[in-house]
């Protein structure tokens, strides 16, 4: 049990109705989920209002309501607690809750269009590999040290996060990693947190379905590296047009990093394969098993990051080369007969274009290029053109194909897409709207040394329709269909 008045410490409240030097349980959100002696928390989500449900979660047993707007009428034996906002409230009260776990652990923020799973999952290799306690908090996966939890967004709810940075704390976790999403931004899930750094990937289309303009979708990242302490680090990639940017009004400690524009951590990169990446530090020549440009900035931060937090450069760069690249990001197999198939989550204009080239910039002679994509259903329209453009125009052949269709018509996602291809490239394309057979499909029309990649899914083990989700692997896929040709 703990004391509500505790638990409002820092919340910006504007009317208390009833007593706060009251024990309460648990804090809730979901009123499904309210038991006795719980907090209710009333948000306004985007689809669904939390003040609605009020008189439900008392039902239910909540003896404590935290809300926007008062009910008309109040229960004696209830305590209403009226703040500005709900979302800014909730975090703060979680981060109280659990005895604001981020001032006793180092806590990195990683946020960015792309890269950030990479990031903050090969900074979790490296400082475990480095002897530490580590702590990671991902799309993929939710790590507590070596005790995984299945991740279900890239930035979890307040009570969530803070729930875990608690149970870090008893495992004697030194420090912990963790994407920063615009949404979890947005929604002030990482309020009340204290991050020790911030690190900024880099900025493109993506997510403009929630934030409609790219200017406030830029506006919701600066937001993060704003709300940073003295204390703490915030570095940036120079060599993006907005890596300036994030930093013009933060208190942090202004640190760069760059391939490209002097900066204070800069990387040459020396020579590129299919198997890795011979890069240049200091002077110091590292072999990377990452490939691509991409991964290169994003190995770029990450030796970035282990300076700042303390760890010798030799024993970083020595580690980097042992590190392995994250699942579903840029991960590839080869078939008996020399076909190589590219898993990659690329589902951003942006990021396709990124895997596209990188793989154009590895090609040997005149292997072909198979590229399977589509996009998913129930986000962002204005990218579905952008990333069949960029597909046809960078890929010998394009197979346009369902992702996560969700709620919508798979063969209306698929026609959006089509109208980006233009009329020379329109020859290159083909549209197989199941995803099992669009695989199938590439690996039938590869031949030997040809190079497949299939986008959008990456590490996802699922395809959702009509909001029902199915096992579905794109790495399972290719192996079959490879087996099937060995056959």
């Amino acid at each position: 049990m703990k004391n509500l008045k505790d638990i409002l410490y820092k919340v910006a409240i504007t009317k208390v109705f009833g007593a706060t030097n009251v024990a309460v349980k648990n804090l809730v959100f979901d009123s499904r989920k309210i038991e006795n002696e719980d907090i209710f928390i009333a948000q306004k989500g985007v689809s669904v209002d939390g003040h609605l449900y009020i008189n439900k979660a008392i039902d239910l047993g909540a003896t404590v309501i935290v809300c926007e707007d008062f009910p008309e009428t109040q229960k004696d034996e209830i305590t209403y607690v009226q703040v500005v906002d709900a979302n800014t409230a909730l975090a703060v009260m979680a981060s109280n809750f659990y005895d604001n776990p981020s001032s006793k652990i180092p806590l990195i923020g990683i946020t960015g269009t792309n890269g950030k799973t990479t990031i903050a999952s090969l900074l979790y290799q490296l400082f475990k590999m480095a002897g530490y306690k580590v702590g990671l908090l991902s799309t993929v996966k939710v790590l507590v040290d070596d005790v995984e939890f299945k991740a279900t967004h890239t930035t979890p709810d307040s009570i969530t996060i803070n729930g875990y940075l608690d149970k870090m704390i008893d495992a004697g976790v030194d420090f912990c990693f963790m994407e920063v999403s615009s949404h979890g931004i947005h929604q002030k899930r990482t309020e009340g947190l204290v991050f020790t750094g911030g690190i900024y990937t880099n900025l493109s289309h993506d997510h403009l379905d929630y934030h409609q303009t790219f200017a406030a979708y830029r506006n919701v990242k600066k937001e993060f590296f704003d709300g940073l302490p003295k204390s703490a680090f915030a570095l940036t990639n120079i060599d993006d047009k907005n890596g300036n940017f994030m930093l013009q009004n933060t208190q942090a400690k202004k640190k760069t990093y760059a391939l490209k524009t002097l900066a204070d951590f800069k990387v040459k990169i020396l020579e590129k394969q299919l198997s890795g990446t011979l890069i240049s530090v200091d002077g110091t020549e590292v072999w990377t098993k990452l490939i691509g440009v991409f991964n290169i900035y994003n190995l770029t931060a990450i030796i970035a990051t282990a300076e700042l937090l303390g760890l010798e450069k030799l024993e970083t760069l020595t580690i980097i080369s042992e590190l392995e690249s994250v699942s579903g990001r840029f991960e590839y197999v080869i078939s008996e007969d020399g076909i190589t198939a590219i898993i990659d989550y690329a589902h951003t204009p942006d990021a396709l274009k990124n895997v596209l080239e990188t793989i154009n910039d590895i090609r040997t002679g005149n292997e072909k290029v198979i590229t399977v994509v589509g996009c998913g259903g129930d986000r962002d329209k204005t990218k579905r053109p952008k990333m069949a453009n960029i597909a046809s125009q960078l890929s010998s052949q394009a197979i346009f194909t369902s992702d996560n269709p969700r709620t919508e018509n798979p063969q209306t996602i698929l026609d959006e897409m089509e109208v980006g291809v233009s009329s020379e490239n329109y020859r290159k394309t083909l549209t197989v709207l199941d995803r099992r057979q669009a695989i199938k499909t590439a690996c039938k029309l590869s031949e030997v040394g040809d190079i497949i990649l299939i986008a959008g899914k990456g590490h996802e083990d699922y395809q959702e329709i009509n909001g029902v989700r199915a096992h579905f692997d794109d790495l399972e896929e290719v192996k079959n269909c490879f087996n099937q040709l060995k056959n």
